[in-house]
């Protein structure tokens, strides 16, 4: 994927304005021309995205329900007027609360627009039948309930075009507008704009200390630059504070690279990888919410690899399935469709690479 980076101009509130690039090798014809088939969007009540707010922290106390469903097996609260108040997955950490009402929407590269109620957060531990019992789920559920802290989309979007920068108390910039990678000033060797390889202690510009003693080592041509997996380990582990891996194979918690993660041990498989190939893509893409991983095969040329990962965002006000990740076109993250449509559903460039799924 290559695209040319410009200027990207300031926006405000959760409108996100990403810059419409040219496009390398991966622009084909399957990008050019996403067929118009479309899949059924089967609402399966894990969140209604109904837009209503959910102000009233605390409210209904008392006459909160608690069921079990299955595949994933998980626990579903909710409140006294039957409305999903929660939802959380057996042997997963994240848990996607009902709360006030958002809007994300690109108006630059995508005429999508997701209005949710949906708040994606990391529990402590991880979850499993009758922890709503336990004191540890009682604690971080009474803090978190209807609550507009900072959780994994707002955390995202912190790194879109425009977004403003955000320093820490020793002057380190955590967050702001990001690339994808530097320029491939060696030659587009097969079609390449930009290079890979942007890990989030690149665009902070400090070194890391992993836990298995391993020291990441920034590179100056790298800063403010995050990559597909590279973006998802700044948001997931050194933002919302999941346990990162050095690479894939050293360490335990989440793995370097999109394919890493996709088979890694870490979280519940969704939509379990069963292959790389064309016939190998997931159907029941009913059972993703808000806050899955998702993962591509793109490239022929990384073999048995999958090469790009993003988060599934939400539904958008047409009915698709969105998600968010940090591409070569726009040079940044994005939910725009420049290169391809941010569609999880149909026919479309991704939406036909998409092979498997995981919830941290």
């Amino acid at each position: 994927m290559a695209g040319k980076k410009k200027s990207r101009p300031v926006v405000s509130g959760l409108v996100v304005l990403a810059l419409v690039g040219t496009s390398g090798y991966l622009t084909v014809e399957l990008r050019k021309q996403d067929e118009q088939g479309v899949t059924e969007i089967t609402n399966v009540g894990v969140l209604d995205g109904s837009g209503k707010s959910n102000d009233s922290k605390g409210a209904d106390k008392g006459e909160q329900t608690w069921s079990r469903l299955e595949n994933p097996a998980r626990s579903v609260l909710r409140g006294s007027d039957g409305q999903v108040k929660a939802v959380l997955t057996d042997g997963a950490r994240t848990a996607t609360l009902t709360g006030p009402s958002r809007t994300f929407a690109e108006p630059s590269s995508t005429s999508s627009k997701v209005s949710t109620t949906d708040w994606v957060r990391l529990m402590p531990e991880k979850w499993k039948k009758g922890a709503e019992k336990e004191k540890w789920f009682k604690d971080w559920y009474a803090e978190f309930e209807g609550s507009k802290k900072d959780d994994l989309f707002a955390f995202a979007f912190q790194y879109v075009a425009g977004a403003k920068d955000k320093k820490d108390a020793q002057g380190t910039r955590y967050a702001g507008d990001a690339n994808f990678g530097p320029l491939n000033t060696t030659g587009a060797e097969g079609g390449d704009l930009r290079l890979e390889q942007s890990d989030f202690f690149d665009f902070l510009q400090v070194p890391y200390p992993f836990r298995d003693g391993v020291t990441g080592t920034p590179e100056a041509m790298r800063a403010r630059s995050l990559d597909c997996s590279g973006f998802m380990r700044m948001i997931w582990g050194y933002r919302a504070r999941y346990p990162l891996m050095s690479s894939d194979q050293a360490g335990d918690g989440l793995p370097r690279t999109a394919n890493g993660m996709a088979r890694s041990k870490q979280g519940v498989d969704v939509l379990p990888l069963t292959g790389i190939t064309a016939k190998d893509r997931p159907t029941g893409i009913d059972q993703l919410q808000p806050g899955d991983l998702v993962f591509f095969k793109l490239d022929q040329r990384t073999a048995q690899r999958l090469d790009h990962v993003g988060m599934v965002l939400g539904y958008d006000t047409e009915g698709h399935l969105i998600f968010v990740s940090s591409r070569e076109e726009v040079n940044g993250p994005t939910i725009g469709d420049v290169g391809g449509v941010s569609r999880l559903d149909g026919n479309g460039y991704y939406a036909k690479t998409l092979r498997s799924a995981k919830r941290l």
